[in-house]
């Protein structure tokens, strides 16, 4: 089982495993876990007779395609079939069957009566998978040799990947490019290289970011690869009602553009926003004027001050008593001071998986290496100027006591050395008898 795992190859750009086996045939079954744009059937198992032969294939990374099965095979999903293609036939994996595809097609705006669908040849055979297999090896070192073409011509345009064809006679470049690219000098350069015929495709910085996929901030794959394919233009209003900081740092995606998670909750905001009366100044009570600094959408208060400028001291009122108020002031009535009510000076209501902890405990405080180094010379130098000069007798200080006559850096030298210090290591005889001497004398 451990050389089956080891020779299986996942392919996540066409959602299936490749396995050699050990006879040197080529297995592939389809993978729905591994795939971008990932379809549930959620109507498995009901049958209709007017999408019965209708599938929808899928190919490298985004690409979809509803056909028609023509050729009278039971066809199901997770079946690798050949299709019909512009130019020659293509292979694909069946990801969808039954009334879902139904509502593929209303997504899509197809009208199933009028609409000339590519048909299914077969089920693909041990050769064509084996030929599928041998255009997918080429793909990655012709996006490589493609990029230094287009750079040798001098072109401004980058080139995001290339896809073959089931049969390996034609392959999908998509680029990206900011201006109008002239890349006619570029097909003819192309096909003279790989020997295929060549069809360029622009895309988006979004579409980008959707075939090569990726984590986004958030810890799982990003929308445009996992789900998304209608790209809706996203602007800096949204992230306005919502009270975003307007940096373009964590404003912006993997693409560079701003996020489309951005879009998903403006509404709510905009609608909660009209629950707000509109304030065009200030609040008038008996001992002053009150300005409004900030609004707390979700929560649905709107914060005042009695300074214009500051964000302390404010004081939280509901949106229904500031309109009581605007209405008061506008009949000449001013309400009593907000003064009796206890200001909310919370800097932040964040609090973390494990307790009242602050998010900043595992910052370092920033100290500069220079002050490191002269507090660290310093004390070298004070121990060194201990050393060389001890303290006498005749000292303005007196010399501190040590409790059983030795210094515990000493006791510990001396328990290094078998249990006897320095002091110990000479007899005590010596220094009784030049006592005695200098009394004598």
């Amino acid at each position: 089982m451990e050389e089956k795992d080891l020779n299986k190859i996942y392919d996540c750009a066409r959602g299936c495993e490749v396995e050699r086996t050990a006879h040197g045939s080529l297995r592939t079954s389809y993978n729905p876990s591994c795939c971008k744009l990932s379809d549930f059937d959620w109507m498995q198992g009901i049958s209709q007779e007017r999408y019965k032969d209708l599938f929808e294939v899928r190919f490298k990374n985004t690409r979809k395609i509803i056909f028609k099965n023509t050729s009278g095979q039971l066809i199901k999903t997770g079946d690798l079939v050949v299709v019909e293609a512009p130019t020659g036939h293509d292979l694909g994996i069946v990801t969808l069957e039954g009334p879902v595809v139904g509502r593929q097609l209303v997504r899509h705006n197809i009208d199933p009566s009028t609409y000339e669908f590519r048909r299914i040849y077969r089920k693909a055979k041990i050769l064509d998978i084996e030929r599928w297999q041998e255009a997918i090896a080429r793909e990655h070192k012709t996006m490589i040799r493609a990029r230094q073409i287009a750079a040798g011509l001098g072109l401004d345009m980058k080139i995001g990947d290339v896809e073959f064809q089931g049969d390996g006679t034609k392959a999908i470049f998509y680029y990206i490019a900011d201006e109008r690219v002239d890349f006619r000098q570029l097909i003819k350069d192309f096909a003279e290289e790989f020997h295929i015929r060549i069809e360029m495709k622009q895309i988006g910085a979004r579409q980008e970011a959707g075939l090569i996929g990726g984590i986004g901030v958030c810890g799982r794959a990003l929308c445009c690869s996992a789900y998304m394919s209608d790209f809706k233009s996203i602007t800096t209003q949204a992230a306005r009602c919502q009270d975003l900081s307007l940096n373009p740092q964590k404003l912006a995606g993997q693409c560079s553009k701003l996020k489309c998670c951005i879009n998903y909750e403006a509404s709510l905001y905009v609608d909660a926003q009209k629950q707000f009366p509109d304030v065009r100044g200030p609040l008038e009570f008996k001992d002053g004027n009150a300005y409004l600094q900030k609004c707390d959408i979700l929560k649905g208060l709107m914060y005042f001050s009695y300074e214009p400028h500051s964000m302390i001291n404010l004081f939280p009122l509901s949106g229904q008593r500031v309109r009581d108020i605007i209405a008061m002031n506008r009949k000449g009535i001013k309400p009593d001071s907000l003064k009796g009510k206890e200001p909310d000076n919370r800097e932040t209501d964040f609090v973390s998986a494990v307790g009242d902890v602050s998010i900043s405990r595992f910052d370092e405080k920033r100290r500069s290496k220079r002050k490191k180094q002269q507090k660290r010379s310093d004390r070298n130098k004070q121990q060194r100027s201990e050393e060389e000069n001890p303290r006498q007798e005749g000292d303005n200080k007196p010399r501190e006591s040590n409790k059983g006559g030795q210094n515990k850096s000493y006791r510990r030298q001396g328990q290094r050395r078998g249990g006897r210090t320095k002091d110990q290591s000479k007899p005590i005889e010596n220094s009784g008898e030049k006592r005695e001497s200098t009394e004598n004398q």
